[in-house]
């Protein structure tokens, strides 16, 4: 939910923009209904059953969310609306009851106040007294279709498939070899002693998968064999695939098996296909694979912890020659999107496999894999992940990218505390971009404009990147440990290409890009020049008011 500071900032900058661009899961902005009570009234019953149910948020009531300008856009709440009367009206509408608390936030336009809804979240789903309701998705409102309110459910727990118990016996269902795999992982993370010195039956109750003398779902997920597998779990296996193309693999495996003995021999596979550089420093040699193995495992464990169980298809892995594809059945949850995963309070889709394999130490519940995922390629110079739900499916991708152990060797000799995930990106959008504004580097980075002010100031702080210019119009560079080689000492098309990135941010005059790059007046004019001849960069006006602009693709194409 936003708070009231926050909110009345987010007036202030519909002068730039217009709401709708400013909502988000938490936050929409709604026009009242000066024609119609009842329709007012239902529209803030309907935006407090999608916001319980996504998880809460706060609601604007007074303001246009498609028009620009602060005074066109903020219309306000009549003074006669009762804002106890509205209270009401949400708690008997709803099922079960919602109590939004409301706000008034006087402004100098329209009516004079709007309205400030805060959703907390419930116990979803959340329907109105004739079963009808949407959820918050992203910015929209969508049906509560019965898709939805299965999700919903395995949100919250109340459908947890891995918690089922299943008719089967403790002797014909567990396979020894998988219980030898599920110790051997456990203890290679450290987990407590006292749990895996416990006899069979007693290790899975402590785990909470073996309950009142029967085993659950995920106890043979963890260490069933693979008839029983194949009972519990029809359709489900792990597939892996060495590809040659898009359309052709070279090697194939697919095998129905418990999680640490699929996990286990997906990393055999993958070793074959992983090379190793060796790095020489000093007396040290320093090995490194084209994708570290501990994303790897991250990204495995992820795949089968969040499958859903219940749709017939694979975890899949297909090695590509200059990528990894890992990839699972069921779709993200709770309000989790690829572009906001890193900061995501977690949610498990399976939370009694979950559970068990955190007291193992074998995932962490605090959601830090997938940022162990990002920080082993970031570290060391890499692109991170990416991450994409297709329909009811989640891939994570790993490129494959070449080792700077420049760069990691300076990230190894950083002080205390070390860089975070958010960090790491910030500095390696500034790698991609060495003179960069803040919103190129929030695009590269998939950060919130706020959040790479923030980042920004922690690194400048630390004397790791620096600022030229002011407002709108300033830059960052990297600095410090890693200030990268002069610009001078570059090669000429190196510099050209600076030159016209900087100019692709905004027009600049001579003065400045010889300021921002340290390039002499001959050298910047002679670049300058050559990109003007390749219809890349033109002059406008003359004497001080000479400024360099980027040509528009079209005019470049001339």
């Amino acid at each position: 939910m936003r708070s009231r500071r926050e909110i009345e900032a987010l007036l202030d900058e519909l002068e730039h923009c217009v709401a709708d661009d400013l909502e988000d899961q938490d936050l929409d902005f709604k026009q009242w209904d000066t024609k119609s009570r009842d329709k007012a009234v239902k529209k803030v019953v309907d935006m407090a059953i999608c916001m319980a149910n996504g998880g809460g948020g706060s609601v604007v009531f007074g303001v246009a969310d498609r028009t620009s300008g602060r005074e066109q856009a903020v219309l306000g709440v009549p003074p006669e609306v009762d804002i106890n009367v509205l209270k009401r009206a949400v708690y008997d509408q709803t099922d079960p009851h919602i109590t939004p608390v409301f706000e008034e936030l006087h402004v100098p336009e329209g009516t004079g106040r709007v309205l400030i809804m805060q959703v907390h979240p419930g116990m979803p789903p959340h329907t109105d007294t004739k079963g009808g309701g949407t959820v918050r998705i992203g910015k929209d409102c969508q049906p509560l279709t019965g898709t939805l309110r299965r999700k919903i459910g395995v949100e919250t727990g109340e459908t947890d498939y891995t918690a089922e118990s299943v008719s089967v016996t403790f002797q014909d269902a567990i396979s020894n070899v998988a219980l030898e795999s599920l110790r051997q992982m456990a203890k290679e993370q450290d987990a407590p002693g006292d749990l895996l010195r416990m006899d069979d039956r007693k290790l899975l109750e402590a785990l909470g998968v073996l309950r009142k003398g029967k085993l659950t779902r995920a106890a043979i997920l963890l260490c069933g064999n693979e008839a029983t597998l194949r009972e519990v779990f029809p359709g489900f296996y792990w597939l892996f695939l060495a590809m040659r193309s898009d359309t052709h693999y070279d090697n194939r495996e697919d095998r129905v098996s418990a999680i640490p003995s699929a996990i286990a021999r997906l990393e055999e596979l993958s070793r074959a296909y992983n090379p190793i550089s060796t790095v020489e420093r000093g007396m040290y040699h320093f090995e490194y694979r084209d994708y570290p193995e501990i994303a790897l495992r991250e990204a495995l464990m992820n795949a089968f912890c969040h499958t859903d169980y219940r749709l017939h298809g694979p975890v899949m892995v297909k090695w590509y020659a200059d990528k990894v594809e890992i990839s699972n059945g069921g779709g993200f949850i709770a309000g989790i999107r690829p572009d906001n995963i890193l900061h995501h309070p977690p949610a498990a889709r399976n939370p009694c496999l979950v559970e068990a394999l955190t007291r193992l130490r074998l995932v962490n519940r605090s959601n830090l894999g997938v940022a162990r995922m990002f920080d082993a390629f970031l570290v060391e110079g890499k692109h991170p992940p990416l991450i994409r739900e297709l329909g009811e499916s989640i891939t994570v991708t790993f490129l494959r990218s070449s080792l700077d152990a420049e760069f990691r060797h300076r990230i190894a000799q950083l002080d205390d505390p070390p860089l975070t995930t958010d960090q790491l990106l910030v500095v390696h959008a500034l790698r991609r971009h060495p003179l960069a504004d803040r919103d190129t580097i929030a695009w590269e980075s998939q950060l919130s404009k706020r959040r790479v002010e923030e980042v920004l100031k922690a690194l400048a702080k630390r004397h790791l990147a620096s600022a030229t210019g002011e407002g709108e119009g300033q830059l960052w560079r990297l600095a410090g440990a890693f200030q990268s080689a002069p610009l001078t000492a570059q090669d000429p098309e190196t510099q050209r290409e600076t030159l016209l990135e900087l100019l692709q941010q905004g027009p600049c005059s001579i003065s400045q890009l010889m300021e921002l790059t340290g390039l002499n007046r001959s050298a910047a004019k002679r670049h300058l020049n050559e990109l003007r001849q390749q219809g890349l960069a033109r002059l406008e006006g003359k004497g001080p008011a000479a400024r360099w602009h980027a040509s528009e693709p079209e005019l470049a194409r001339d």
